[in-house]
């Protein structure tokens, strides 16, 4: 049940049999219940707020041009930078750590996984975002994990869920449960790799919750390792075909220190990047959601994250 509270400027959820609220945003709520005449109107106000209060914000901080944002130095907790911190919103991709998640507390990453047609087709079908898999190939689950966070392959994600629910309602289930047991109180998971499903406004989370997942994923060594990469390559095998996965992350390799973690867009997240970078014996996580678009497609989140790091950087 959802009810609006104008003292604090948002709508108040409770979790099905959950001890604490769910911090919604406004825009996400409201979109998600709105009679379809609605929608623009009401997007169209609060984006127009929000976009103001973010060149406001950043004004005494980096040059950028976001709908929300969080920079916290991961060694002291010191929060450097933020533009509504707390406001949930679609993040699409960036998803697919959650999911990551899922995978890694479960285990078994040597498990063998058949690809199947299900899977090449839902990729194709929906014009997500593809690893290229092959259906027949019988790939390791961590193997999956290379092509699900590399290229972002939405075909990678439907076999992770499909095998580790069992079966992605499952799947999507445990996402939801493991954002209840961090207490991530403006996150909402109702696909398995971000994609709009059943609307673009059904999975969303907060810059801060993004951080604290962002944190609690780069603490494992597989994802730490999988996501600082460029590239990766499988060779042939008799079990498989070769791929060749890169990184839809900008940073990685062209920005000094950059070690992940992932990017995301869709029409309603804009484009959306949560990165994390080493320099100075100090590593900085942030986020920064909805950046704008003027430099070119993801181009403008990765431009946005360097510009945010850049001034982190010096306030240390």
């Amino acid at each position: 049940m959802l009810a609006w509270r104008p003292d604090l400027g948002h709508w108040r959820r409770r979790w099905p049999g959950s001890r604490g609220p769910v911090l919604v945003a406004a825009l996400a709520a409201a979109l998600i219940v709105a009679a379809p005449s609605q929608l623009a109107a009401a997007s169209a106000a609060v984006g127009a707020s929000a976009a103001g209060a973010s060149v406001r914000l950043a004004a005494t901080g980096p040059p950028v041009q976001v709908k929300g944002g969080d920079l916290v130095d991961v060694g002291t907790g010191r929060r450097l930078w933020r533009v509504h911190p707390y406001i949930a919103r679609p993040m699409g991709s960036i998803t697919k750590v959650m999911a990551a998640l899922v995978v890694l507390k479960a285990g078994g990453l040597n498990r063998k996984i058949r690809v199947t047609r299900a899977a090449v087709r839902y990729a194709r079908a929906t014009g997500a975002s593809s690893a290229g898999l092959i259906a027949g190939d019988v790939l390791t689950a961590r193997q999956l994990l290379e092509a699900m966070l590399l290229p972002s392959g939405c075909d990678a994600a439907y076999m992770l869920a499909t095998a580790y629910g069992p079966g992605r309602a499952a799947f999507i289930r445990k996402m939801n449960a493991i954002a209840r047991s961090m207490d991530l109180m403006s996150s909402h998971f109702a696909s398995f790799d971000g994609m709009p499903f059943p609307t673009e406004y059904s999975t969303y989370s907060s810059p801060a919750d993004l951080l604290r997942i962002g944190k609690r994923a780069m603490r494992n060594s597989v994802f730490r390792s999988i996501v600082a990469q460029r590239r990766f390559y499988l060779p042939a095998t008799t079990r498989h075909h070769a791929y060749l996965w890169r990184t839809t992350d900008g940073l990685i390799g062209s920005y000094r220190g950059a070690i992940g973690v992932k990017t995301g867009n869709t029409i309603a997240a804009g484009y959306c990047l949560l990165f994390e970078a080493r320099r100075k014996g100090h590593t900085l996580i942030g986020v920064v959601l909805h950046a704008d678009p003027s430099s070119g497609g993801l181009a403008s989140a990765v431009t946005a994250a360097e510009k945010v790091l850049n001034w982190g950087f010096r306030q240390l």
